[in-house]
């Protein structure tokens, strides 16, 4: 009687233990296990940079604007995700770029007056857009341009850019030479030399050279050919007395490096340090342009350019 009575007790408690047993096993298997749980980590949906170059002269477009004292140029751009998948992604973009002159370039030549209160401030310009990227590899960015002087150096311009660049790197790899195309209409006053408005038109790219087990350092060889319209660049007098159009405005080839700051912990951002070397070719409406700031004979060596740079930049 015992003997049964303790088996059918052995039945039930087995019954009853299998469950609990089973559930242990279950729970055992999904609970996390120190730092063998990776949490999954999303991209920010907000996003920027900010930095400073030190250069040796302001080019802009192939218009030499300054080319002694001390230059500095500080920026900061904001990122803003509106959609994001692997077919299609969109993206809003706002920038700020300004460039500080220890010669207090141009001050007051808008009005005739010397009085400003911000002498070394050149040149200050607001960007706004989107960028539309396709499969990937090809991105589109229609921006608004504006560029201010805050020293009176010039009166305030506003333009419509549209640029388009192509990542070619899984086409080429190690060869990729990331092309771009941009255009800049000019809706009020002048970015280039010409009499009235006009458009701009700029090409290039942008290969990368190897670096082998440097990995915290990047080459690139920029090369840019910047064209206009005959409203953009304006015309010159050529050595026959005639007036001839220069649709070519200028053509540079740069050499860049940036270095990577791996030591900073990331929680601080992605800091990196740049120098570079960029020289330009400069067509004769440009040259003639940037005669009174470079000193000397449009058909001497101001044709050719070489601008230095370097700084820091936080991502």
């Amino acid at each position: 009687m015992i003997k049964n009575s303790l088996a059918r007790f052995g039945v039930v408690a087995a019954a009853l233990a299998l469950p609990a047993l089973s559930w242990a096993a279950d729970k055992e298997s999904i609970q996390p296990k120190g730092k063998n749980v990776v949490e999954e980590t999303k991209e920010p949906c907000v996003t920027g940079d900010l930095g400073a170059n030190v250069v040796s002269q302001y080019v802009t477009r192939g218009l030499i604007l300054e080319n002694q004292g001390g230059i500095i140029e500080p920026y900061a751009d904001l990122y803003i995700k509106v959609y994001n998948t692997d077919a299609f992604k969109a993206q809003i973009n706002v920038g700020v770029w300004d460039s500080f002159h220890s010669r207090h370039t141009d001050q007051g030549s808008v009005g005739g007056t010397h009085t400003s209160s911000t002498p070394n401030w050149f040149e200050s310009d607001f960007t706004a857009g989107m960028t539309f990227t396709f499969m990937k590899n090809l991105a589109i960015t229609p921006s608004y341009f504006t560029f201010m002087s805050p020293n009176d150096a010039f009166t305030t311009f506003q333009g419509l850019n549209v640029k388009a660049t192509y990542d070619d790197t899984e086409l080429l790899h190690a060869f990729a030479l990331h092309p771009e195309v941009q255009v800049l209409w000019e809706l009020d006053n002048k970015a280039g030399t010409g009499p009235s408005k006009g458009v701009y038109y700029e090409v290039g790219i942008a290969p990368t050279i190897p670096t082998g087990p440097l990995k915290d350092l990047s080459l690139t060889v920029p090369v840019t050919v910047g064209l206009g319209s005959h409203n953009f660049y304006g015309q010159v007098v050529d050595a026959s007395g005639n007036l001839r159009q220069d649709n070519l405005g200028y053509v540079s080839v740069g050499a860049n490096a940036s270095y990577a700051l791996s030591f900073i912990p990331k929680c601080y951002g992605a800091w990196t340090v740049n120098a570079g070397a960029t020289y330009y070719y400069l067509e004769r409406v440009l040259a003639n342009f940037n005669t009174p700031a470079t000193g000397g004979d449009i058909r001497g060596s101001h044709r050719n350019e070489v601008v230095f740079s370097g700084g820091l930049a936080l991502a």
